[in-house]
């Protein structure tokens, strides 16, 4: 069974390439954007994608239209947030995520829960 190439998204270069770096070490292909046309990009071909993972985190608004494309795509997606449980993990839910991750992330959680998604996929 192949592993679905998982997209990550964020406006930080470096914490998207530990992102990829933790989940390569699993054998996960990534592919990751940090601005939202490059986003937008990436899920205008997004056929084959198995997971999203967004980190909202220095993005406007307009993320949320994103996040929602991904779930009419059919994308199981998750959002990162930083440790504002109750309005992030609202509009991450109202916009189409599985779930909310707070930052700081747990890799072993992380890890785990890529594992579950991808069973499921």
């Amino acid at each position: 069974m192949s592993k679905l190439p998982i997209l990550i998204i964020g406006s930080n270069p470096r914490n998207l390439e530990l992102l990829s770096q933790f989940l390569g070490k699993e054998g996960y292909e990534t592919r990751s954007a940090n601005t939202l046309e490059q986003f937008a990009e990436m899920l205008g071909s997004a056929e084959g994608l198995g997971l999203a993972l967004v980190d909202i985190t220095g993005f406007d608004r307009r993320i949320w239209q994103h996040c929602e494309r991904c779930s009419e795509l059919g994308i199981p997606l998750f959002v990162i947030s930083p440790p504002q449980p109750q309005r992030n993990q609202h509009e991450g839910l109202a916009h189409g995520a599985h779930g909310v991750l707070f930052k700081p992330l747990v890799v072993r959680e992380l890890i785990h829960l890529v594992k579950t998604m991808s069973l499921e996929n």
